[in-house]
């Protein structure tokens, strides 16, 4: 398993998968599944389109519109809406391999989802199958 770090901002999805892919690579596995996961209970994994970086805007908009803060929370960190949304949006992936490579559609990009930063975090990539 591969343990990757970054840096976020307030509220974004940060493409990471460049990442994902050299983890894939140095793995040495020719077909399999690569599983991306995040460890946080206010961040996600999600696969999107990458192509636009308008749907990466309207996905942001519409998290925070279907999951304002709310007065009622009780909370006491405050960030119950960033709870919601990383539940909603979920904690992994799991994609195929194939050829050595990552099976993702022409437009898909895989984005760790920040809903409660700025913080460090943390994200793991394990990659399993057979090897040449």
């Amino acid at each position: 398993m591969k343990q990757f770090e970054l840096s976020t901002k307030n509220y974004e999805f940060v493409t990471i998968t460049a990442q994902v892919r050299q983890a894939v690579r140095e793995s040495g596995v020719i077909e399999g599944l690569c599983c991306v996961y995040c460890p946080h209970t206010t961040a996600a994994i999600s696969i999107n389109e990458n192509a636009d970086p308008d749907v990466v805007r309207d996905l942001l908009f519409a998290l925070k519109d279907t999951f304002p803060d709310r007065a009622e929370f009780c909370h006491f960190e405050g960030n119950s809406a960033a709870h919601l949304k990383s539940s909603m949006v979920g904690a992994s992936e799991t994609i195929p391999i194939s050829e050595g490579d990552l099976v993702l559609g022409t437009w898909q990009g895989i984005y760790f989802c920040e809903f409660d930063g700025p913080r460090t975090r943390r994200y793991y990539v394990q990659v399993t199958g057979e090897k040449e």
